[in-house]
């Protein structure tokens, strides 16, 4: 099945709170696909509720055909899953943990779980009470990716962690892509989304509000420049291409989409000074669907000053 998971209209209410609403996704084999937002946008709930932790209000999902209510046990033998608060035995040795997990699937190789400790540099010997938060993260971690399950879920996965350690887990989440597995990557770290995955969903409210392949990130740019030039009649052929963001007081702000080399002529013709060209992020997009609160804030306000000055 090339569709490892599919929801369709999937829901979950507490009460007067929407925490999912009606939210229909795909994702297929082989993508890293990332899960975009703040605390309390919806993501553990979409996650849990998959998994048959969370009974839908709503909906259905299925992951590898199997459904997420009818056939929860089936469901969790073919995915792998790290909480963002995962609980370990408190008086088990790292080993042992490992030990147990792999106990429950037969086809991990206690190898594999060694060779994954070693790179992020875990001492198994160590009770887990007596680990730092960050040591019971890397424990969670090994014994997550060292499962050959098609589909691995990762929430929050380098939480804790520092930046060596954090590099080393976004290369065992590209390894695992290359060797067939499916990862959910849900996380509000807008640079690790950048770096893995193929594409994400950003949520808000409990809605899935946008959804993006990351290639086309590659393709978006804004230019910069110091000019006195009226730049309101761009031509014709490159309208679909170049937005006017602002200009005046001498600076000017364009939005460029698509190749830049095909735009570069007529670039080169204008009279810039100070000219600079960035890569539009994700972070642009972020803002776009989750404005910083003093925007926020502002918007409020001129909507509650122009509402005062028509009455």
């Amino acid at each position: 099945m090339d569709c490892v998971l599919q929801t369709s209209e999937l829901t979950k209410r507490y009460g007067s709170l929407l925490a999912l609403d009606r939210c229909s996704l795909e994702v297929h084999r082989g993508q890293v696909f990332g899960l975009l937002g703040p605390n309390g946008a919806g993501k553990s709930t979409l996650v849990r509720t998959l998994l048959g932790f969370l009974q839908p209000s709503g909906g259905w999902g299925k992951i590898l055909g199997y459904d997420c209510v009818k056939q929860t046990v089936a469901v969790r033998q073919v995915t792998a899953y790290l909480p963002g608060d995962a609980r370990l035995f408190r008086q088990m040795r790292g080993s042992e943990v490992l030990q147990f997990f792999a106990s429950m699937r037969p086809l991990i190789h206690p190898d594999r779980h060694r060779q994954l400790a070693e790179r992020l540099e875990l001492d198994l010997s160590r009770r887990v009470v007596f680990m730092s938060t960050g040591m019971r993260q890397k424990l969670a971690l090994v014994a997550v990716l060292g499962s050959s399950v098609p589909l691995i879920i990762l929430d929050e996965p380098t939480a804790n962690l520092d930046p060596t350690v954090r590099n080393e887990v976004l290369s065992l989440v590209r390894e695992a892509q290359q060797q067939g597995q499916t990862v959910i990557f849900s996380s509000h770290v807008l640079s690790e989304i950048e770096e893995v995955c193929d594409e994400v969903v950003l949520l808000k409210r409990g809605q899935l509000v946008k959804r993006l392949h990351l290639s086309e990130l590659q393709q978006s740019h804004r230019l910069f420049a110091r000019s006195d030039h009226d730049y309101s009649d761009i031509p014709e052929s490159f309208r679909s291409r170049i937005q006017m963001v602002r200009q005046g007081g001498g600076e000017v702000v364009l939005d460029l989409q698509g190749d830049l080399s095909s735009l570069m002529p007529w670039l080169g013709q204008q009279s810039w000074s100070q000219l600079r060209i960035e890569a539009r992020g994700l972070d642009h997009v972020y803002q776009q669907v989750h404005p910083p609160a003093q925007t926020t804030q502002s918007l409020a306000a001129m909507n509650s000053l122009n509402r005062s000055t028509a009455r």
